[in-house]
């Protein structure tokens, strides 16, 4: 940094000023750098990335809605289930035909995700191979 020392006369003043010509040079060569390397660094293999697309999906009749209300309550289509015992029957007795019919799960947005798990580990259990779960799309705009 530099100094202006004032040349009046009689006074004893210093003239302080900030010299920036140094920290622009330095910036400007930082910058001249790493527009360099960076593409020297960022190597990457070119590859092609899924593009996101949302169909909606016609509902089978053979298809098996599960639903899943805010207390953890079961709902096998409109069909109130009991117990967890009694999805993973049904599920069993459904998994054996022949295309096996897919499962969708209507969770209530407040539902914790204890309740939700377990219908997929019923699921699991059962064999079920497609899995699915119904939500609202969002708002378009």
């Amino acid at each position: 940094m530099g100094m202006n020392i004032g040349s009046d006369e009689g006074e004893d003043e210093v003239i302080s000023a900030i010299n920036t010509t140094p920290l622009v040079d330095v910036m400007l060569v930082l910058l001249i750098i790493f527009l360099i390397t960076i593409p020297v660094v960022v190597q990457t293999q070119n590859v092609r990335l899924p593009q996101e697309v949302n169909h909606p999906r016609l509902t089978k009749p053979d298809d098996v809605n599960i639903a899943v209300n805010r207390e953890g309550q079961l709902f096998w289509n409109e069909l109130h289930m009991k117990s967890d015992g009694d999805l993973l029957e049904r599920l069993k007795s459904v998994s054996s035909r022949q295309p096996q019919p897919e499962v969708h799960i209507r969770g209530d947005q407040r539902t914790p995700y204890e309740h939700i798990a377990k219908v997929i580990l019923a699921c699991q259990r059962a064999g079920i191979a497609k899995v699915g779960f119904i939500t609202e799309p969002p708002p378009k705009g």
